[in-house]
């Protein structure tokens, strides 16, 4: 064990926090926290974990359940194509492996939704394999201490991170060595305002000699933004009943459920937004004979500025229309709205239905 890697090990041991899946080698309870907290902080994660491990104990029981049901119990987490790849992972190894999950990195990389990284976790933390993990700690803690300026969303930078993450791990304590940089990474080499000066590694880091902190880890352009603007017909009946669509197209949010849509180019006021409600196609019949119906006095806009809601490549501009519908609109599309929370929506739905009295 070199030196570096001793006092990471030691830091860790004295410094750790005490979090739930560190008390257990299972691969389920494994795998199942590292999914949860890809690009998901671990107080945000957390609640999260709990209420899985609750509701599916066993792989198995996370197999068998209903694909909405999953996407309800993630609902807040984001990027819910992790969700679906759970369910999807689950199914597999419940049907296919009697429950087993790969005990190896390479046959963990074959499951869906598992990558160099969760596969590098899970094999070192269940099975003692020797396999480094390389996150955004990872990348951050290295780039620091050896002064390296290779951007880490390339090819090249992942393959020389990943190269001397390996030489760094203790093979006889891999779990300990991966735990214990990604956790030096998360409280210590944070971000901003790291602890340089109560750091462990303070005499070698290059980035601290050289007063290069705050430019590294360095990453290669930068991600064009989309701006998108959502209007959302919340139809009302009787203040009892209103329609919800699942959306099925790939993209964002598949498999969650929101009211009738209508996208626009920009913001649109009242008389816009009727204009253009004239001439939208809504491929679905009975959204389509709705909006055939409504009256533009049975228009009202929820909210006048409309709610930002920020993804990592869309930023949406959401406004919410409330259309009151008539008696003899009722339809079989309608839903009661005492059970509109049991539907899985997005985040920017779900602190509306917060918000609005219905």
């Amino acid at each position: 064990m070199n030196d570096l890697t001793n006092k990471l090990i030691s830091w860790y041991l004295i410094n750790k926090r005490e979090l739930p899946w560190r008390n257990t080698i299972d691969p389920y309870s494994i795998w199942l926290s590292e999914i949860i907290l890809q690009q998901t902080r671990v107080d945000q994660g957390m609640p999260y974990y709990f209420s899985f491990v609750e509701k599916y104990p066993t792989v198995h029981d996370l197999a068998k359940a209903p694909e909405d049901d999953v996407l309800k119990l993630w609902q807040g987490l984001g990027y819910y194509s992790r969700a679906r790849n759970l369910h999807a992972t689950a199914k597999m190894v419940s049907n296919e492996r009697n429950g087993k999950f790969p005990d190896t990195y390479k046959g963990l990389k074959t499951l869906k939704g598992v990558g160099d990284y969760t596969a590098s976790a899970i094999a070192s933390i269940c099975f003692g394999e020797d396999a480094a993990v390389v996150d955004g700690n990872v990348y951050r803690v290295l780039s620091r201490v050896f002064g390296i300026d290779t951007p880490i969303n390339t090819g090249a930078g992942q393959r020389e991170f990943k190269a001397l993450a390996q030489e760094l791990i203790d093979p006889k304590e891999p779990a300990l060595f991966n735990q214990a940089i990604m956790e030096f990474g998360a409280i210590q080499c944070k971000p901003k305002n790291p602890y340089c000066l109560h750091c462990p590694l303070n005499d070698r880091c290059v980035a601290l000699k050289e007063n290069k902190i705050d430019s590294l880890p360095v990453k290669k352009g930068k991600v064009k933004v989309r701006n998108r603007y959502f209007n959302y017909l919340v139809f009302m009946l009787n203040g009892k009943f209103t329609l919800l669509k699942q959306r099925t197209d790939k993209g964002i949010w598949r498999g969650l459920f929101e009211f009738p849509l209508l996208e626009s180019e920009n913001n649109l006021d009242l008389a816009e937004f009727v204009d253009q409600l004239k001439n939208q196609t809504f491929k679905e019949e009975n959204i389509a004979e709705y909006v055939n119906k409504i009256h533009p006095g049975n228009i009202q806009l929820y909210n006048a500025e409309a709610v930002q809601h920020k993804l990592s490549h869309q930023h949406l501009f959401v406004k919410f229309w409330i259309v009151q519908l008539q008696e003899d609109h009722v339809g079989n599309a309608l839903i009661p709205i005492e059970n509109i929370h049991d539907y899985a929506v997005p985040r920017v739905i779900d602190r509306f239905l917060e918000t609005f009295d219905f």
